[in-house]
């Protein structure tokens, strides 16, 4: 057990030190453009959730990121009590750019890569 844990780990550590080299310092915010892109229906608290971050760092970045015009913080059209992130044209150029720095450090990933990295997904998604 402790070696599929101390995997994990391992691998999470691998994939946030990738991420972090093109992040120039903006790491959780560009986290957090990826959410509000991928779960653009979710209330802005299960995001927080999601995330796995304090609600008060969440909020000081969010502020930041509309103040930069990268995101909205708008009502939900299924559920008025909740609140919901929508990418601007800007944050939605800014996440592109991101994720194109970051598939240049991994370079052209096979159908394996993409197969594990899908499976991984949907494993977290489900214990998360």
């Amino acid at each position: 057990m402790m070696n599929k844990i101390g995997g994990l780990i391992e691998l999470e550590a691998l994939l946030e030190n990738i991420l972090k080299k093109k992040s120039e310092g903006s790491f959780l915010k560009h986290k957090i453009l990826y959410f509000a892109y991928l779960y653009e229906n979710l209330s802005v608290g299960m995001i927080v959730d999601k995330l796995g971050i304090k609600k008060t760092n969440f909020a000081l970045i969010t502020r930041q990121l509309q103040s930069e015009g990268l995101l909205t913080i708008g009502q939900s059209t299924i559920d008025k009590r909740c609140h919901v992130l929508k990418l601007t044209v800007a944050g939605m150029k800014s996440l592109y750019q991101y994720v194109s720095s970051i598939a240049e450090i991994v370079g052209n990933v096979d159908e394996d890569i993409q197969k594990a990295t899908k499976t991984l997904g949907d494993y977290f998604n489900k214990i998360v």
